[in-house]
């Protein structure tokens, strides 16, 4: 048998396919080269990671899209190669696809989110977000289908990357290098002012994790129904663990307003009784 007589010689053959020796060394050839040029992208993909190890979740999903793109590239090349009709294999899946398709769709969308959070980059590892139910964290991975966050406490989040997308969320980390927050505080009436707004801003400047620049400042905000409003206005450099920093705030508030006499009052209501013979008033203080 020559040489081209053993190359073509058919090991299968049927009315869609048919496979010969030279089909068997194409795909072997087709194969080692794609193991080669994968584990070439991927060395380069490790050694960038090396260099971003705050992102290497990120730019390691993208190199398993990619791999995932040239497998499925070379398994229709290599169905070809081998004789197979893929217009007639595609027909025959068709009806599946399509009832399997509506069963997992949430996970195509979600998959797809993660892509487009990948490419975008509107989202990052460490960037501290606000989701639609309050809920904040810090973004410690981005998958292709989700994302883990880690709460203020110490809970770890796993999230569809759907949400990320579809929903509108917060990302404190995106904004400036401080971010404001604030914290509200009511005093009797009849308390100074000019003190109260003195006593705020004392506090804030011990509080080492609040920036001295900008400045806080306080603001006046309402006569309420049982108190003068207050809010204090703050900057840090750390959003995630504000809530520490407030709490620090609002205790050395108690202190320095129960040294000075300060007070927070109690909600309080004014009922008027009438009877038929006098009329009465009573003043009643609900605590």
């Amino acid at each position: 048998m020559k040489l081209d007589e053993l190359i073509n010689f058919p090991l299968l053959k049927t009315e869609h396919v048919e496979i010969t020796v030279a089909s068997i060394l194409v795909v072997i050839l087709i194969l080692t080269a794609t193991i080669v040029i994968l584990r070439v992208i991927r060395g380069f993909f490790k050694k960038y990671i090396s260099r971003n190890d705050a992102e290497r979740r990120s730019y390691w999903s993208v190199y398993l899209i990619l791999r995932y793109v040239v497998w499925v590239v070379i398994l229709v090349v290599i169905l070809e190669t081998s004789g197979v009709k893929i217009s007639i294999l595609l027909a025959s899946i068709t009806a599946l696809l399509v009832g399997v398709g509506f069963g997992i769709q949430q996970l195509f969308s979600d998959i797809a989110s993660g892509i487009v959070l990948i490419f975008e980059r509107n989202l990052q590892i460490n960037d501290i977000i606000q989701l639609e139910d309050e809920t904040v964290g810090k973004v410690i991975q981005i998958g292709l289908r989700t994302s883990k966050l880690k709460t203020r406490d110490d809970v770890i989040l796993v999230v569809p990357n759907s949400k990320f997308v579809n929903d509108t969320i917060i990302n404190w980390s995106q904004m400036d290098f401080k971010t404001r927050f604030s914290v509200a505080v009511g005093v009797a009436y009849g308390s100074d002012t000019r003190l109260v707004t003195k006593i705020l801003l004392e506090c804030a400047s011990r509080i080492k994790s609040i920036s001295a620049h900008p400045k806080p400042f306080v603001r006046f905000n309402d006569f309420g129904d049982s108190s003068l409003d207050f809010q204090i206005f703050f900057w840090v450099k750390e959003p995630f663990l504000v809530e520490f920093a407030k709490s620090e705030l609002r205790y050395a508030i108690d202190d320095e307003f129960r040294k000075h006499g300060v007070q927070i009052p109690f909600p309080q209501r004014d009922l008027h009784i009438k009877s038929n013979a006098t009329l009465t008033q009573v003043k009643h203080e609900i605590k």
